[in-house]
């Protein structure tokens, strides 16, 4: 609703509604109830998590749940207008909703120890079944707006299914509710609307998405591109890795695929095109890079925090299995990217264009030192939910020496909208994605599915893996990566894990494959949003991000069947994995962008065999690793005799 966006015609059809002279006071009326509801969200957040007892006030347990999501499911609806074409057009509709969503979580939360405490779950009287009710609608109608009609339906699918369980066949069978029960449950219940995904959206999440938006406010996103274009700028095909290592930092600390593109898009696809890389292999890169960016430690994205509630472990646990992974796909996107310059003739950027380093480093002190004290915090401390807090503030006041980077008022609007949209669009989705935990868990079907799945696959982790990597593949197209994962992580990861595979590598393959709907046709949102900056075709650039991340496709399946990846096992393991892992990659990637380091250029014959030596030395038999080593070395052996020869003719 804060968006300016509007067609022609949608200006046309709004002016019917609402006097042209009205608009502009409309819109500074709306953004200052944002600006408002967004500043109480996050004081609330504040409060609750340093424990403040703010004007004597301090909710409990379910009450501070109810009031967030009352606050960030009415700037849902004031952020996402019931029309994108004519944001302005149902102000009163939009209004209305956040009105009542206020109301409705308010009295909730008013009354959230006797919902507790009088077991109002089962037995509530009219005035809670009401309010429960209408915040069930309310929850819909949000995350049809912030998640589109595919995760609406998926949301009413599942949330519906104790109406329905006693009538299904089998395993899915589950226990049936009646309508008014089965409100109850999803409302007043604690695994619902206000089970784990909420929980860590209130205590864990907002706290990073402030964090993110400050380091945007304060124009970290350039410090970030300067230092990667003053580490890597002049190299060859510079420009490409300035957008790998840039956007993966950047993105690491946001935690956003398409915020990351647009921050930095703008900045690294042009730079890209100038050194000659086309349109759609630019996109590609940046849409790449920005993908794995949510992968990459310390922030990583809203499922990482997430899958640490599931798991039960400390988000330190989470971060410290993710790390090589997500290293390991940026040094694919390095080679790559470096290989095709290489085979291309590419340059790196003018010296002249490249910023010196110590004053780059001097310049972005405040970032450094946040992004020091929010580890520290986060690893040393284990203060997981206090640290981006400690990072932001850190980052605010050691910014405000420079009259560039110093938040005022104005950024500070801005600042407090841009944390109000995000927020407000994460507990949208995943209210919404709370019915689905809520149907599924009430019933007892999530359970049964996973004893199933485990007897009918007859313990072969082969073929569950390939059915769980399809179904998270093809599930990420229609949801948020968010979604798919918490819909897996209920029922596809307790199979997995009772196969004997690592718990926390069987919640990351999930994640992995999930992810990569991102950058896969047909849906591909950000590699579509990086053509819509280059000028690129989407789908050509959509196929070109895929070939990118192939890695992706690879890794889960590496940590997955050996954990020595994600830091599991002794140091030489680890290592010997990690180092088979890069050998791997470097041999993908090379047969990939046919060529291969000192050697050149290579035929199809070779580059088939190098694929095919990179896929063995993959696998975690050492005999076939050496071999698929011996296969690399007769490649690379062959293919310099070969131009040995060349050269002596040509003498």
């Amino acid at each position: 609703m804060v968006s300016d966006n509007s067609s022609s015609s949608g200006s046309g059809q709004q002016a019917a509604e609402t006097p042209t002279h009205a608009v502009p006071v409309m819109r500074t009326i709306i953004r200052r109830v944002i600006m408002v509801l967004g500043a109480l969200g996050v004081l609330l957040a504040i409060n609750q998590q340093f424990l403040l007892n703010f004007l004597g006030f301090q909710p409990l347990g379910n009450a501070y749940l109810y009031y967030l999501i009352g606050i960030f499911l009415a700037l849902a609806f004031l952020t996402i207008p019931t029309s994108t074409m004519t944001p302005l057009r149902y102000w009163w509709f939009d209004g209305a909703l956040a009105i009542c969503a206020l109301v409705s979580t308010g009295w909730l939360g008013f009354h959230g120890l006797d919902i507790l405490q009088k077991g109002w779950e089962y037995d509530a009287p009219p005035m809670a079944d009401f309010m429960a009710s209408v915040l069930l609608l309310l929850v819909l109608e949000g995350v049809r707006r912030a998640g589109g009609p595919i995760l609406l339906f998926t949301a009413l699918l599942f949330g519906a299914y104790p109406l329905y369980a006693d009538f299904m066949p089998g395993f899915l069978w589950g226990t049936e509710f009646s309508l008014l029960g089965t409100v109850r449950a999803h409302v007043l219940g604690v695994e619902s609307i206000i089970g784990i995904p909420m929980q860590v959206v209130a205590e864990l999440v907002v706290g990073f998405v402030i964090f993110g938006s400050v380091l945007v406010a304060t124009k970290g996103s350039d410090f970030f591109m300067e230092l990667a274009s003053a580490l890597l700028g002049h190299s060859r095909g510079g420009p490409a890795k300035v957008a790998v290592v840039g956007s993966g930092i950047l993105g690491s600390l946001s935690g956003s695929v398409i915020s990351n593109i647009l921050t930095s898009g703008p900045f690294s696809i042009p730079t890209m095109r100038r050194v000659g890389y086309p349109a759609h292999y630019a996109a590609a890169v940046e849409a790449c890079a920005s993908t794995g960016a949510t992968l990459m430690p310390p922030v990583m994205g809203t499922v990482a925090f997430v899958m640490a509630s599931f798991i039960g472990v400390q988000y330190s646990a989470i971060v410290i299995a993710a790390v090589i992974p997500a290293i390991l796909f940026y040094v694919a996107l390095l080679f790559q990217v470096d290989m095709y310059a290489a085979r291309r003739g590419l340059k790196g950027m003018p010296r002249s264009e490249i910023p010196a380093i110590w004053p780059v480093l001097k310049s972005g002190w405040p970032y450094l030192l946040s992004l020091a004290v929010l580890i520290f915090v986060l690893m040393g401390l284990r203060m997981e939910a206090r640290s981006p807090y400690y990072a932001s503030l850190v980052m605010l006041l050691a910014t405000a020496f420079r009259k560039e980077t110093r938040v005022n008022l104005g950024r500070a609007k801005e600042l407090l909208i841009d944390v109000s949209r995000n927020i407000a669009g994460l507990v949208a989705i995943l209210a919404g994605i709370g019915l689905v935990v809520g149907g599924l868990s009430y019933t007892g079907v999530a359970g049964a599915f996973s004893r199933e799945l485990l007897l009918y696959a007859g313990g072969n982790t082969a073929l569950m893996l390939i059915a769980g990597a399809i179904t998270s593949f093809v599930l990420g197209m229609g949801m948020t990566v968010t979604a798919c994962y918490i819909f897996l992580s209920i029922l596809l990861a307790p199979a997995l894990v009772q196969a004997g595979l690592n718990p926390i590598a069987s919640h990351l393959f999930i994640l992995y494959w999930g992810m990569l709907s991102y950058i896969t046709p047909p849906v591909a949102l950000a590699a579509i949003t990086a053509a819509n900056v280059a000028g690129s075709k989407p789908m050509k650039t959509g196929f070109h991000a895929m070939r990118l991340g192939m890695p992706l496709f690879l890794l889960p399946f590496i940590f997955v069947y050996d954990p020595a990846l994600i830091m599991e096992g002794e140091a030489f393991q680890i290592i010997k994995r990690i180092t088979l892992t890069l050998v791997a990659i470097w041999a993908i990637t090379s047969a990939f962008e046919s060529w291969i380091y000192k050697v050149g250029r290579i035929g199809v014959v070779s580059r088939i065999a190098t694929a095919a030596g990179g896929l063995l030395v993959l696998l975690p038999e050492l005999a076939t690793s050496l071999l698929g080593g011996a296969i690399l070395v007769g490649v690379i052996a062959i293919n310099l005799a070969l131009q040995r020869r060349r050269d002596a003719t040509r003498v």
